[in-house]
């Protein structure tokens, strides 16, 4: 009698586990069924909308669908691009020009571009009331080579007009293999020129060091004045600077050079954390570099952490519209502890923080978390830092800036040699 109450509890609980077993299995057929739309050659999966957001999509599979049947250009009708499109037009509806979708290609160039190294016309470009403007040539680039300048307006590439783009369109347009051509025009002052372009392979080195000896101050037996030109911050940018700064330190130590110009003009910017790195090279510790202000993450305040090695040497920076985001954080902390006097023109504006997310498939996401204010709490979004010397280069149409043309530079130098 026990044995047989024993076999019938167990056929119980099996009859029991069978049953609770099949109806999740007809219950996950169901979700599948209402989580999946089938097209012609194809299936769309996870299409249920999450966080109860009740959206209804019906609009846009009807949009979907009369692209495919109806479009006249078959071989355009990509399900990919449209579902790629489709993200990039829900990201762009923020009306951020820095929050944007990267495709697995794209997201792989971006990561590319801050390890230093790339394929294209090496142009450093941004957006500008609405347009997409070139932040800075890079230095021995085929753009640089043909005379593009920081502030030209992109008009058409490979005479597609590229006006409602988003950047990273642009981008993908004018990127391409080494030794392939591209035709790009800009617009400068009004005006448009057109450029052929053969892309190349773009070397980035973040940091370069020369001394300059060319002041209409100094006498044939003064000592040099130490060049640092700072075109970047990068993966690479904190081991460069390490090794540069070594150099600089070992000829101020011996009394080989009377100070330091810092150039920051045309650098586009990258890591916060590297503008902070650097900016303790200069600055004392525990003094604050910058406040992050967010609604979505937890504000933070950015100080020195470490003990600089050139804290009391002679110190200019240069500026222009091509300084940007870092470049601008760097210069605004210099100037607002007192520590260097900016010099050149005014920067380019760009007081927000984006966080680089990395999404399903290798795509990836960039997106506006935070502003950052500078020290005395100015937020320069949209208005750059005015130089406290303001000295414009003047270069004819189609040259390229030489030293010898660099009044910029040889005014930030005389004001390092007041100081010596």
């Amino acid at each position: 009698m026990i044995k047989s109450k024993k076999i019938t509890n167990v056929l119980l609980l099996i009859s029991l586990f069978v049953l609770l077993f099949g109806a999740g299995y007809k219950w996950g057929e169901y979700r599948t069924s209402i989580g999946k739309v089938d097209k012609a050659g194809y299936s769309i999966l996870n299409t249920t909308a999450k966080n109860n957001k009740n959206i209804d999509f019906t609009l846009f599979w009807d949009a979907w669908d009369k692209i495919e049947k109806n479009y006249v250009d078959k071989k355009k009708v990509d399900p990919k691009k449209m579902y790629y499109g489709a993200i990039k037009g829900m990201v762009a509806s923020v009306d951020d020009p820095y929050t944007f979708f990267l495709t697995p290609d794209e997201n792989k160039q971006a990561k590319d571009d801050l390890g230093g190294k790339f394929e294209g016309i090496g142009a450093q470009l941004g957006m500008k009331l609405g347009r997409v403007v070139v932040i800075a040539p890079i230095k021995g680039s085929p753009s640089e080579k043909a005379g593009v300048r920081a502030g030209d307006y992109v008009v058409r590439v490979n005479n597609e007009a590229i006006k409602g783009m988003v950047l990273t369109q642009v981008v993908d347009k004018i990127r391409g293999e080494k030794g392939t051509k591209v035709s790009m025009t800009f617009e400068r002052d009004g005006k448009e020129y057109t450029v052929d372009l053969i892309r190349d392979t773009i070397n980035i080195s973040s940091v370069d060091v020369k001394l300059d000896e060319k002041v209409s101050s100094c006498t044939a037996n003064c000592s040099p004045v130490a060049y640092l030109k700072l075109s970047q911050f990068g993966d690479n940018t904190a081991d460069e600077w390490d090794k540069a700064i070594a150099d600089i330190k070992s000829k101020w130590d011996a009394k080989q050079i009377n100070g330091l110009v810092l150039d920051l003009r045309d650098n586009p910017g990258g890591y916060l954390e590297s503008s902070v790195y650097i900016a303790g090279e200069f600055l004392k510790e525990n003094q604050l570099v910058v406040k992050q202000e967010s609604t979505t993450i937890e504000n933070k305040d950015y100080y020195v952490t470490r003990e600089g090695k050139l804290l009391d040497i002679p110190l200019t920076v240069l500026i222009n519209g091509g300084s940007a985001s870092a470049a601008e954080i760097l210069s605004g902390a210099l100037r607002d502890h007192k520590r260097a006097e900016l010099i050149g023109e005014k920067s380019f504006g760009k007081g927000s923080v984006q966080e680089a997310l990395d999404l399903n498939a290798g795509a990836g996401l960039h997106v506006t978390v935070a502003k950052w204010v500078l020290p005395n709490g100015d937020w320069i979004n949209g208005k750059g830092i005015e130089p406290q010397i303001k000295v414009t280069n003047t270069v004819a149409p189609g040259d390229t800036l030489t030293r010898d043309a660099d009044a910029q530079l040889d005014k930030a130098i005389e004001e390092v040699l007041l100081k010596k």
